[in-house]
């Protein structure tokens, strides 16, 4: 459905040629794709094989019957064609014309729209997926309200993390601490997800919108994955990336709830307590050093296992890692230093 929108969103020749139909009072039924499976489907009509402009679509939606569209929409292939999908496939629409879009769609792997004369509304049919395509003024409002959304929850997670930041570097933290920053991070993604959805629909009047939004997101994936690599204890057939799919795999309520959230760590012990002290092994903070390659963090890690361990090294302990030399070994130790003090002050002021 996403491909099928940003194929007709504005700002793209297809979408000129929908807004040209709606414009002049007329309706239509467009096929966007040429194949076996399409034309075993369409009878009568004319074979065009034309270039695709916005002027021809609409001029050919005055007539009866359907257009059939190359998959790109590069070309209009058929013009008033009839369309005979199968008639026992279920349809929720009343009207002939999406009653046919609906059964095309959901008969064969290929985007239906279908222009309302009366409604003067244009619907977008995907397999079992309908989408009526909302006015520009009301999307850009709704992406505009989800942006404050996700602004207030970017701060919440700032500060969590700041805060889990602090408690590694004293060493006090719990369960419920890591959690709370995993928690903040999807909620998070699942709001910039709804967004996306807007902009690719939005097509170039959301180019805004995607700016703001990349601004807000800087780095809020990268840090919730080192969260996890720092906290997962790794089972049988389970890894990192299981991990972050049953992350993004909870519904609304069990991601409100911290303990189930702390089940995807599997962390060790039989009872899942939130306030038991976890150790981290370090990834997130190394990462936040500058100019260090993920393969010397790997390395670091592996040498010394976790945060505590890395923080007490001395210069010639880090040397001593593979692919840390004599200068970058002292700037691991005074990066982590900064950090230390950074969070810490952040902390408690």
């Amino acid at each position: 459905m996403l491909d099928a929108l940003r194929a007709i969103a504005p700002g793209k020749p297809l979408r000129e040629g929908l807004d040209r139909i709606l414009q002049a009072g007329k309706g239509a039924l467009i096929v966007v794709g040429d194949g076996p499976e399409v034309l075993n489907i369409c009878s009568g009509g004319f074979l065009l094989d034309a270039a695709f402009s916005p002027q021809r679509l609409s001029e050919l939606a005055k007539m009866d019957g359907a257009i059939i569209l190359a998959r790109d929409a590069s070309r209009i292939a058929r013009a008033n064609v009839h369309l005979v999908p199968n008639p026992n496939v279920p349809t929720s629409e009343t009207g002939t014309r999406h009653r046919t879009a609906e059964r095309v769609a959901r008969s064969i792997d290929v985007p239906v729209i279908s222009v309302s004369e009366d409604m003067a509304v244009i619907a977008v049919y995907v397999n079992d997926e309908k989408h009526p395509l909302e006015p520009t003024p009301r999307l850009l409002g709704r992406a505009n309200q989800a942006l404050q959304t996700l602004e207030r929850y970017r701060s919440r997670l700032d500060a969590v993390a700041a805060s889990l930041s602090a408690l590694e570097v004293e060493d006090l933290v719990t369960l419920r601490d890591v959690v709370s920053v995993l928690q903040r991070t999807e909620m998070v993604r699942r709001i910039a997800e709804e967004i996306e959805a807007d902009i690719i629909e939005l097509g170039v009047d959301g180019r805004l919108i995607m700016l703001q939004l990349e601004e807000l997101l800087g780095g809020v994936y990268e840090d919730g994955r080192h969260v996890v690599r720092d906290y997962f204890h790794a089972g049988q057939g389970t890894g990192l990336n299981d991990a972050m799919d049953e992350l993004a795999g909870y519904g609304t309520e069990d991601l409100l709830d911290l303990k189930v959230v702390a089940e995807m760590l599997h962390t060790p012990g039989e009872a899942l307590d939130l306030d038991r002290s976890v150790t981290p092994r370090g990834y997130r903070l190394l990462s936040k050093i500058p100019r260090l390659p993920d393969a010397v963090v790997d390395n670091i890690v592996d040498q010394f296992g976790d945060l505590q361990k890395i923080m007490r090294a001395t210069i010639g302990d880090l040397e001593e890692v593979e692919g840390v030399g004599t200068a970058r070994a002292r700037a691991i130790k005074e990066g982590l230093a900064r950090l230390a003090e950074t969070s810490i002050l952040e902390r408690y002021s």
